[in-house]
């Protein structure tokens, strides 16, 4: 249970984060945003990035083995890199139609998941 609720966990805090990091590059077609200075946009972006941490440092309290959970700290990074990936993919899918995925970034993406694989492997 622990290691399904860090999971959902950190798919929350990385979908805030994808919104922050990228989400801004989307406010040009907004009309309510499209002539916000630099300052202002970071600003909407750490408003952003405030939810990230309340889902993220709960994540990792709960899913790492020295405060009780199942996974090494080694684990939690690597679980946490690919899900961001994941998450990435999808925003990326469905908010910048125009960006494609090549069979490089594929392979790439494969490599991650072999990590994965080779981190939890006993």
């Amino acid at each position: 249970m622990k290691s399904f609720l860090t999971i959902l966990l950190l798919v929350c805090s990385n979908t805030f984060m994808t919104f922050a990091w990228y989400g801004h590059l989307k406010f040009k077609e907004m009309k309510w945003a499209e002539n916000l200075g630099l300052i202002s946009i970071i600003l909407i972006s750490w408003g952003i990035a405030f939810f990230e941490y309340c889902f993220q440092v709960p994540a990792n309290r709960l899913g790492f083995k020295g405060t009780g959970g199942p996974f090494s700290l080694v684990e939690l990074k690597v679980l946490q890199e690919v899900i961001t990936l994941v998450v990435f993919v999808v925003f990326t899918t469905i908010f910048f139609r125009t960006e494609s995925f090549r069979l490089n970034h594929l392979i790439g993406f494969a490599f991650l998941i072999l990590a994965v694989y080779f981190i939890f492997k006993k």
